[in-house]
């Protein structure tokens, strides 16, 4: 009996790898293909390529201003669904998820809506001799609306984990309701707040479809791509692709090591 357990386990074991393994393939499958595809000499180029370059900075520092701006707004609202039931939460929970699901030319259109000259904030930035729509200030808007949803569904769901009494029993021994968010929310929930400042900045660096529509010039690095292929075809396009890949790459190891880092001193 305990024979023919041990050879169903290793079966079951055997099922979840292989099946695990064609999902692991089909996603390294197209990377592989796309390393292997690009010579060293033309990725030597592309690196030396000062628009490729300015591009990379570009969809850099956008995406991680909008992910650090954005989120004074957000972590305070993530706290108060957590922390709160009140009318139209759900609603309100709907309308946040929103922009994962529409698609994301729609979600350019709707904030061309807003920031296009003849609207209020166009009118408003024009006082500034600003006009957002092809300005980095409209990529970070349209970076925002899309990866937005990934921040305060993390920070939610970190809030949501800690226990209220702790937060009742600090009230009652005379802490204000500020000390105790800085003091006990926010430390608690740090973990699930890094993780979703990450998703958004990884999802703001990846977004195409919103950008392209608010801002084609300055170029982010995803719209470069397709202007090099809609232009030149693939073997022109896929070393930038490759780079930004790695540029992507490393990047995110440096702050998964980081999230780490703090975890084991936590």
């Amino acid at each position: 009996m305990f024979k023919h357990g041990f050879q169903n386990f290793s079966n079951f074991r055997l099922v979840l790898a292989f099946s695990g393994g064609l999902v692991l393939l089909f996603i390294v499958a197209p990377l592989l293909g796309l390393l292997f595809g690009t010579s060293p000499e033309s990725l030597v180029a592309t690196i030396n390529d000062k628009e490729v370059t300015d591009s990379i900075w570009l969809t850099l520092l956008t995406s991680m201003a909008a992910t650090i701006l954005m989120g004074f707004g957000a972590i305070p609202l993530a706290y108060i669904l957590a922390r709160k039931n009140f009318c139209c939460r759900r609603l309100i929970l709907g309308i946040i998820d929103l922009p994962v699901v529409i698609p994301h030319s729609a979600a350019g259109i709707a904030i061309l809506a807003i920031i296009s000259r003849d609207t209020v904030v166009g009118k408003t930035a024009g006082f500034f001799d600003l006009n957002l729509v092809g300005h980095p200030l409209g990529i970070m808007s349209a970076m925002a609306f899309v990866s937005l949803p990934f921040l305060i569904n993390a920070a939610r769901d970190g809030f949501a984990e800690i226990p209220v009494r702790l937060e009742k029993a600090a009230q009652n021994l005379g802490a204000s309701h500020f000390k105790v968010f800085f003091s006990i929310s926010l430390p608690l929930a740090k973990r699930s707040i890094l993780s979703g400042l990450i998703l958004m900045f990884a999802r703001g660096m990846s977004e195409f479809g919103a950008v392209i529509i608010v801002a084609y010039h300055p170029m982010i690095t995803p719209v470069l791509i397709y202007e090099r292929f809609n232009s030149f075809g693939l073997n022109y396009a896929r070393p930038v692709a490759l780079l930004f890949i790695l540029v992507c790459l490393v990047f995110f190891i440096i702050l998964r090591m980081i999230l780490k880092e703090k975890k084991l001193h936590a």
